[in-house]
């Protein structure tokens, strides 16, 4: 037997959940931080003597009372329990342990033991005449001190009488305690603790369930947990899901990166597990941060060649921010540059500390590739959902999350929902934001039409009277008039908002605005397939802005681009931009003869490329002089058919035809032009060096003086920063 074991082995050797096994260690006066947590051999020998000692008093329990009772006997008494050795607990004492050799329990404690029952235990201390000194484990010497009335230093001498050495925050075992309160003449009864039902996710209040609750459920059933994935572009987040779920959704992507949220669900065992990939790219951080409000726990997949990026960090504080447990697959270790080191030191870093350095959080090397560690990292998210207990209320009204939605060809609106609580059935009334309407159908992540939907179930719904946002929660109502009512009510609050928005416009502000100078805008037609590109895209579009020119996004859609967004764009003389759409029929035609640019992309940083690009285009591009050399002028020359000639001396750099010029006069410019020609005794050249001389003729320019200086340049056209 191995000399250390975690929790979760040993929970699953002795056939108990590890919020049990934890519960009991906790009794015991051994506090563990989490399930995978290491234990000593003697801590874990101790666990199995207890739970088989419990589970053989339990089995006599059930014999006795099958076995008839004779009436001789009623009043007999009970056989003494075998008394169960245990060991002090030293903590802080660089987790060492030692076993202390103790009498067996009192008559108090034995009554709290066979009954659970402290009041029981308190009536038979009364009766036997002797005080009672009432306390919860773990106990510490502090605890123990202060119930008896001593002072702590004169406990801890007690206690090297005994050959024991403890610190005042040391944690005594119960059966210490009992002696050393039979020698100051007290009966200890041992308080029982609760098991903390209602401490769920690490002992937070109020996380008992990730999924808030529109309706509080009267029936709780598990639920399968809801994994988001997470990380930078390009670390392996879909190809580790393509490995579990033995797809192929990696290569379908354009540019070969996630460009939406996906769902799908995957079976490990008997279990499932539904996952959630985001995209990596630092456009979808709107992206990232609804899937990470939308799960129970966060997988951060870092490329153990690459280490901590910016969109890891991000990831990171997404998961920190919605409170969600992380774990870190550590991707690519299959490939020779592969540095965990880095990882690791990145990550603590940034306030992940791996388990492996004292922290609390798992890091597991995988390979999409291989499949190493891909069954590690499994059992690590079901031990996960294991200790959040995950559950929600089939039977409540249901309630949901938008996860993506898009106008498709033949379907019309559908929308991507996570159902949070309840269940979700065809022909249901449902409201989203200002959307609403009845499920005509549903289509699981698999691609088949389904009857319902249960809870953390991905599906496809049908049925919606527009595309509704991404992110917004989607309710079940009684019939279909109630769920158009208030989706009119939504439609109009959202009205009156903008109305009042605009009209907070003050003389001020007007004034402001015509003090500004006038500068260039790029307007924009803007459609998409779904509506977390759209919203991905126009965060982006926005950043772009600067003091010079702005993209102004005119119009913004989802659906295929139409006759009347090119009549729109003709009309602002806007360009439009497709993301993942197609172009309707005849519509290229129309745009050509309106003189219309329509651009199609399927990958969003070649789109913001572009965008990028026009901007520069609008602007002037900025001038800078570049010198090339300097002549004075030594004397004057009149040419039949050619006018004046100046004879000069290049005194710097080079004289080179067709380049600027200027000709200043005692430091005056009298000149700015061009070089027509340059004539080396008779000869033409193209162009003189320094040291030499020449003849310089200036286009439309004769008044030459001896002593004029001509310094020749040429402009660089360099393009313009937003």
């Amino acid at each position: 037997m191995s000399d250390r074991v975690r929790v979760y082995e040993l929970a699953r050797e002795l056939g108990l959940t590890n919020k049990e096994l934890m519960a009991l260690l906790e009794n015991e006066g051994c506090t563990v931080r989490s399930h995978s947590s290491t234990l000593e051999a003697d801590t874990a020998d101790l666990i199995r003597d207890l739970v088989i000692a419990e589970r053989q008093k339990e089995q006599q329990k059930k014999a006795d009372s099958k076995t008839p009772v004779p009436a001789a006997k009623t009043g007999a008494e009970k056989p003494a329990a075998k008394p169960v050795e245990k060991a002090v607990i030293d903590k802080d004492a660089a987790g060492k342990k030692a076993h202390v050799a103790v009498p067996p329990r009192k008559v108090a404690a034995d009554a709290a033991d066979e009954s659970g029952d402290e009041e029981e235990a308190a009536a038979v201390a009364e009766e036997a005449g002797a005080k009672e000194l009432h306390l919860k484990a773990p106990i510490t010497v502090r605890d123990l001190a202060e119930g008896l009335g001593k002072k702590p230093n004169e406990l801890i001498g007690l206690l090297m009488t005994m050959n024991i050495f403890a610190a005042i925050n040391q944690v005594l075992d119960v059966e210490l305690v009992e002696k050393i309160c039979e020698r100051h003449g007290v009966v200890f009864v041992r308080e029982r603790r609760e098991k903390g039902r209602d401490r769920d996710r690490g002992g937070q209040p109020g996380q008992e369930n990730r999924i808030p609750l529109s309706v509080r459920p009267h029936r709780k059933v598990g639920r399968p947990p809801v994994v988001v994935f997470m990380g930078h572009v390009d670390h392996g987040k879909t190809s580790l899901q393509d490995y579990i779920r033995h797809s192929h959704v990696t290569s379908g992507e354009a540019g070969g990166i996630t460009q939406h949220i996906g769902a799908s669900v995957a079976t490990v065992g008997d279990q499932t597990i539904t996952f959630l990939d985001t995209p990596g790219h630092e456009a979808f951080t709107a992206m990232r941060a609804r899937g990470a409000n939308a799960t129970d726990i966060a997988v951060l997949v870092v490329a153990a060649d690459d280490g901590v990026m910016p969109q890891t960090v991000e990831a990171i504080n997404h998961a920190k921010a919605a409170n969600l447990p992380i774990i870190v697959a550590m991707n690519k270790m299959d490939l020779p540059a592969a540095n965990p080191d880095k990882v690791l030191l990145g990550l603590q870093q940034h306030g992940i500390t791996p388990r492996d350095w004292g922290g609390e959080t798992e890091v597991l090397p995988v390979s999409a590739h291989t499949g190493v560690g891909i069954n590690e990292l499994l059992e690590q998210i079901l031990l996960e959902a294991e200790m959040l207990e995950l559950n929600a209320d089939p039977d409540a009204p249901f309630e949901g999350l938008v996860i993506e939605a898009q106008m498709e060809t033949g379907m019309g609106p559908t929308a991507h929902v996570l159902v949070r609580n309840g269940t979700l059935k065809l022909n249901d009334a449902v409201i989203c934001g200002q959307c609403y309407g009845r499920v005509r159908a549903l289509i699981d992540s698999q691609g088949r039409r389904v009857q319902k939907a249960s809870p953390s179930m991905p599906v496809k719904v049908m049925g919606l009277s527009s595309v509704p946002n991404a992110g917004d929660k989607i309710l079940a109502c009684a019939n279909e008039r109630e769920a158009r009512v208030l989706a009119e009510e939504a439609m109009q609050a959202a009205r009156q908002g903008n109305l009042s928005v605009e009209r907070m416009v003050t003389l001020d502000d007007m004034f402001s605005l015509l003090a500004k100078e006038e500068k260039p805008e790029l307007p924009i037609i803007l459609k998409t397939d779904v509506r977390g590109s759209l919203e991905a895209i126009t965060d982006c579009i926005a950043k772009l802005k600067s003091d010079r020119i702005s993209a102004h996004i005119l119009h913004s859609g989802v659906g295929e681009i139409s006759e009347n967004d090119v009549v729109l764009a003709a009309a602002s003389k806007a360009v439009i931009l497709g993301f993942h759409v197609r172009v309707m029929p005849g519509v290229n035609r129309f745009a050509k003869q309106k003189g219309v640019d329509v651009r199609l992309y399927s990958i969003i940083y070649e789109l913001l490329q572009e965008v990028e690009k026009a901007m520069r285009g609008r602007l002037q591009p900025d001038i800078k002089e570049t010198p090339l050399g300097e002549a004075e002028i030594i004397q004057v020359f009149e040419v039949s058919k050619a006018g004046k000639i100046c004879g000069s001396r290049v005194n710097s750099g080079v004289m080179r035809v067709n380049a600027k010029a200027k000709v200043y006069r005692d430091k005056e410019l009298i000149y700015h032009g061009q070089v027509q020609s340059l004539k080396r005794y008779k000869d033409d050249v193209r162009e003189v060096h320094a040291g030499l001389e020449c003849g310089i003729r200036l286009d439309n320019f004769e008044d030459f003086e001896v002593g004029d200086k001509i310094e020749l340049f040429e402009v660089v056209e360099i393009a313009p920063e937003l």
